[in-house]
């Protein structure tokens, strides 16, 4: 298996699906195996790999949203902000999206979300065939009404520039996935899960075969098949905070603490 991409936050110890958050950070085991401690006080970049994403933020001019590279993000004294940072009592990847903010032309949401890019600084463009994951270990800290926590997006290969796949969150405690019908849009739902607002939980998207979806919720999996009207575009992974509902508030949004998050393809 190649892995492309490794986020492990370094504070947190595994935790159970639908566990509230520890009072006490303890030290853990790490993706090469060593005992780590992640640290508060740095930027994101500080306790987790960012070589290879790229964040977007709900600032910026109308239409054209700021991007933050992942050189800019890497490291301790990386780059975070109001938007995205680092929670200084526990350690959290945190993104805050609210309902006022600036959207790419194709949606009416603001986001602060991670794309996933290659390690060279390119953007990420894979396809279907092979084995394509990634995971994370998450908290809704707060929603107003839905916020997307990830998404498997489409590439090049068409005209298109809808998802594949999003992965939502709902304020009544409902997970929901929603699969795109056709690259022309319309998306089926599938509620797939149930956690309160402020509690830890789980997901693993999964693509493989070229033409499966899998979808593990809390160590629950169910699977979706991929219509071939997909087959001709290649794909890339988005997690954080992408809100589903907008206003004229800056204080009303999706806040999105990540204390894991992986990817790997093979």
């Amino acid at each position: 298996m190649r892995v492309r991409a490794m986020l492990v936050l370094l504070a947190v110890p595994a935790l159970a699906a639908g566990s509230a958050l520890p009072a006490v950070a303890e030290p853990t085991t790490g993706a090469i195996g060593q005992s780590i401690l992640a640290d508060p006080s740095v930027a994101p970049g500080g306790n987790f790999d960012l070589g290879i994403w790229q964040l977007q933020e709900p600032v910026g001019s109308p239409g054209s949203p700021t991007t933050i590279s992942s050189s800019r993000l890497q490291g301790a004294n990386g780059f975070q902000d109001s938007y995205f940072y680092t929670d200084t009592r526990d350690g959290a990847m945190t993104f805050w999206a609210p309902e006022k903010g600036v959207t790419t032309p194709n949606s009416n949401y603001a986001r602060s979300e991670l794309r996933e890019m290659n390690r060279s600084g390119s953007a990420a463009n894979w396809s279907l065939s092979g084995s394509h994951k990634m995971s994370a270990t998450l908290r809704v800290v707060s929603v107003t009404s839905n916020v997307c926590v990830g998404q498997v997006h489409l590439g090049t290969g068409g005209s298109s520039t809808k998802p594949l796949l999003e992965l939502y969150y709902r304020s009544s405690g409902d997970i929901v996935l929603g699969t795109e019908n056709s690259p022309d849009g319309g998306q089926t739902l599938h509620t797939v899960g149930h956690v309160s607002v402020g509690k830890t939980w789980t997901y693993t998207i999964g693509i493989s075969g070229g033409n499966t979806i899998n979808l593990t919720v809390n160590g629950s999996t169910t699977h979706y098949g991929i219509p071939s009207s997909f087959n001709a575009y290649k794909q890339y992974f988005k997690a954080g905070s992408y809100n589903q509902s907008s206003s004229s508030s800056t204080t009303k949004g999706a806040r999105v603490a990540f204390y894991g998050l992986t990817v790997s393809h093979s």
